[in-house]
């Protein structure tokens, strides 16, 4: 027992003149010399960054109290779904790869009004840079309001409701006379889609009355790069909401569909379908679908039209021209990627200069989604 109290004791004595002895040569080196800090290994460095980067992450999406609740007995918080709009709008990715562009388009002085700089922002755009960033100045407005809007899509539409300041034409019999078909003609327009020169047309009677006898229901559409909103006017007199997807390629086109009383989507063809998957009955694809888009994008914009048709519904392609020889081996194997039901196949020549120097085709295609997968 008493050999056993000696030993810790001495143990005991052992270890605080141990630490004594520690702390003098700690303080005697503080004193003589500044400590270096070792190294700090490099994993352990990516360690603590990935720490730090995770800490912000949840601290941002934790919901704060404001202050004036701070005062109140029972705390409120903002919801979590809220503080996700706190951040600001995202810009597309390809913006930082045209610089000069981006600068031309930010180049404007807050809270006055913007530049006319419209087509700044159709280059940017089609060049991938959608969204636009946002900017803080005031929307440019014509000098003299019309007294009224035309009060049908196919009335005459007052040129005063527009500014002209981006295109070469000033009025829209100047751009009529510089091509009858590019849709500005209330006149021609009032007759466009519901007439049968070739196996190519698809007269919206003819193509209502396939949907009914299949008993399919029309009630939405996406027209895309529909032009001045003529397919969308129609459909509208048979009681089927149409949005149209256009840009404004030295034309009006975008406030034209708007003046009709119509809806203009001003993305461009490479953007992903702004509207939610399976909500609609019909898509229709325009002459702005065709052989010069490349064909990685024309097949993400395929399986995009799936994505928003419902099952059932009707991918409608009126007019796309390719070469023959490409139309049979690369697009035809695309198209029959999403496994669809034809409904109406039709391949014609292209017989305009181009068509017959280039082997062009027309093809138009009426195909239906699967009901159910």
């Amino acid at each position: 027992m008493g050999f056993t109290m000696g030993l810790n004791l001495l143990l005991l004595v052992a270890m605080v003149a141990t630490n004594i002895l520690s702390l003098y040569h700690l303080s005697s080196n503080i004193q003589s010399k500044p400590p270096v800090a070792p190294p700090v290994p490099d994993h352990l460095l990516h360690q603590l960054q990935t720490i730090r980067a995770t800490i912000n992450h949840l601290t941002r999406l934790q919901p704060q109290t404001p202050p004036s609740a701070k005062t109140k007995k029972s705390s409120l918080t903002i919801p979590s779904d809220l503080l996700l709009y706190t951040h600001l709008s995202p810009i597309g990715s390809s913006c930082k790869d045209n610089p000069d562009l981006l600068h031309q388009y930010m180049n404007y002085t807050p809270f006055a009004l913007c530049p006319s700089d419209s087509s700044v922002a159709e280059s940017l755009i089609l060049r991938g840079c959608h969204p636009l960033p946002r900017r803080r100045c005031f929307s440019r407005t014509p000098s003299s309001v019309p007294t009224s809007l035309p009060k049908t899509p196919f009335s005459t539409i007052p040129e005063k409701a527009l500014l002209w300041n981006s295109y070469t034409c000033k009025s829209f019999s100047c751009l009529s006379r510089s091509n009858p078909n590019m849709g500005f003609d209330m006149k021609v327009e009032q007759s466009r889609y519901l007439g049968y020169k070739s196996d190519l047309d698809l007269p919206i009677p003819q193509f209502l009355q396939l949907t009914k006898s299949s008993k399919s229901v029309i009630r939405l559409a996406l027209d895309i790069g529909g032009g001045t909103g003529t397919f969308a006017a129609q459909m509208k007199l048979n009681n089927v909401t149409v949005v149209t997807t256009t840009m404004n390629l030295g034309a009006p086109y975008s406030e034209t569909v708007a003046l009709r009383g119509l809806v203009p989507l001003h993305v461009p063809l490479q953007q992903r379908l702004p509207v939610f998957d399976g909500v609609v009955d019909l898509v229709r694809c325009g002459h702005a679908v065709n052989r010069w888009i490349p064909l990685t994008m024309m097949e993400f914009l395929l399986f995009d039209v799936d994505r928003v048709l419902r099952g059932g519904g009707y991918l409608w392609l009126d007019y796309f021209f390719s070469k023959r020889e490409d139309l049979v081996k690369v697009f035809q194997p695309l198209i029959w990627k999403l496994n669809y039901k034809k409904v109406k196949w039709a391949v014609a020549n292209k017989n305009d200069a181009s068509g017959v120097k280039n082997g062009e085709v027309y093809l138009t295609a009426l195909l239906q989604k699967p009901v159910s997968r």
